[in-house]
């Protein structure tokens, strides 16, 4: 039975911004780096995976771990866990690293959820936990 997700995977043009957003504005802990390829975050107990879209799309060269290419074209989505208490401060980081909030609500059941956008378009939310009765 499925029990969760471990890892979520967006795709970036710029490696080099996407870490300078990911590690810096948004403060996650840098599990590894590997060369122009991808660069993945602890976030929570969970894996953000932020790969290089040009770079995925290529098969594994010989010897390789046996890892499928894959990818995606066009901006992706990610959601991540934020009390709703510390949402207020999530939102001031951003607004002074010069990130726009595109949105910023409530949902009828009482969540709250910010929507802004990553160096490569991605859409990135932050939301309360009770958007989807998770405690």
């Amino acid at each position: 039975m499925i029990e969760g997700i471990l890892e979520t995977a967006l795709y970036v043009d710029d490696l080099d911004a996407a870490e300078a957003f990911y590690g810096g504005v948004l403060g996650l802990e840098k599990i590894t780096r590997a060369e122009n390829r991808h660069v993945f975050y602890r976030c929570g107990p969970g894996v953000l995976l932020v790969f290089n879209r040009a770079e995925t799309v290529k098969p594994p060269p010989e010897g390789a771990l046996p890892v499928p290419a894959h990818g995606t074209t066009g901006a992706g989505h990610a959601c991540f866990r934020v009390e709703e208490r510390a949402l207020d401060h999530v939102v001031e980081n951003l607004i002074a690293a010069g990130i726009a909030i595109e949105s910023d609500f409530h949902w009828p059941g009482g969540a709250r959820s910010i929507y802004f956008r990553d160096p490569a378009g991605n859409s990135l939310e932050c939301a309360s936990p009770s958007l989807w009765n998770i405690q």
